[in-house]
């Protein structure tokens, strides 16, 4: 079962026992769209290897200097009903994921679902003012790091992480990315990096499903759609508990409003719920090699984000706000 109803008519809840008894990895699980899924999984029951480099010990580096520690994930797993794992890992470091294959392969055997949601590029990438720079005028070494951080990562992690998960049929590998593959093979997404991270990401779920599925294996890439992260509520001044306030914000402060389409951001939980549906499936392979978005999925197999509402920002943009026609926003949530 993916999803439970109350049985009072007050709609979707999670099956606390969906994944239990399944090992998960979320490759990046430190805050954002990889703490929704680690959650998400915690919540469905999962034993979940939350990795990052952002820890208590200090141990390594983020490319953010951010409050968020991997370990605070894995408490929120166990806290939601799973096991959750830390382990302070830099995913561009061959060595450290080689032994982090090694310490599952010991304690635990094998993985069920590999979650690739690696990135650390956001500060990279820059604002709106930096969007649309052609590729000369651009920083090359960031732009490099921002390939390094998006791509690197995920075929490094695949690498030493995939032969835990072939051994028996029903694995799942999903990659997360900006926007589906049909969405971005027409669109220029910011810059010419930032491009090519995103169309680079779905495109590996396909190779990787190929591969996989004489194993009986599963990939399958994921976007979500506008994710309310801990980084984003910061820049809007507002928190998951208030995120709707940035969008009218109270006289006497001085942060801008967030625009109009913030009305259907998501919490980085429904990317997670997403997962954990795709992940229950008996039948996920009809996902393998496809691209789709938490908003989809969601249609598909109904569950909802923490509100109860489904979201749903990309179809909104391409069937209402790239149309120039109007819309209320309630009508895709």
């Amino acid at each position: 079962m993916v999803s439970v109803w109350d049985g009072l008519g007050m709609g979707w809840s999670p099956d606390r026992d969906a994944l239990r008894g399944r090992v998960a990895v979320v490759a990046g699980a430190t805050r954002g769209a990889g703490r929704g899924i680690a959650a998400a999984l915690g919540e469905a029951g999962a034993t979940v290897v939350c990795t990052g480099r952002s820890s208590r010990t200090g141990a390594l580096r983020s490319d953010y200097d951010r409050a968020e520690t991997v370990e605070e994930t894995a408490e929120l797993v166990t806290d939601l009903g799973g096991t959750g794992i830390a382990a302070v890992v830099d995913h561009l470091d061959r060595v450290q994921v080689k032994d982090l294959a090694e310490q599952i392969r010991r304690d635990h055997g094998r993985i069920d679902v590999l979650v690739n949601d690696i990135w650390g590029g956001e500060l990279l990438k820059g604002g709106p003012a930096e969007w649309n720079t052609p590729i000369w005028e651009l920083d090359l070494d960031k732009g490099l790091r921002i390939l390094r951080l998006a791509i690197d990562t995920h075929i490094i992690t695949s690498h030493h992480l995939l032969p835990l998960l072939i051994d028996t049929p029903g694995g799942l590998v999903v990659e997360v990315t900006d926007g589906t593959a049909d969405y971005n093979a027409s669109r220029y997404r910011l810059s010419v990096f930032y491009d090519l991270a995103k169309v680079a990401v779905n495109r590996l779920a396909f190779s990787q499903g190929h591969e996989l599925k004489p194993y009986g294996a599963t990939a399958v890439a994921i976007t979500p759609g506008w994710l309310r992260s801990e980084m984003m509520l910061d820049n809007f001044g507002a928190s998951e508990a208030n995120w709707r306030d940035a969008l009218a914000p109270r006289a006497g402060d001085n942060r801008p409003p967030a625009p109009a389409d913030f009305a259907l951001s998501e919490s980085p939980r429904y990317a997670g719920r997403a997962v954990v549906a795709v992940a229950s499936d008996p039948d996920r392979s009809r996902w393998n090699q496809k691209s789709v978005s938490s908003g989809q999925l969601a249609s598909e197999y109904g569950f909802t984000d923490v509100d109860g509402s489904q979201p749903d920002v990309w179809r909104f943009i391409t069937q209402i706000r790239e149309r120039g026609l109007e819309a209320s926003h309630d009508d895709y949530r």
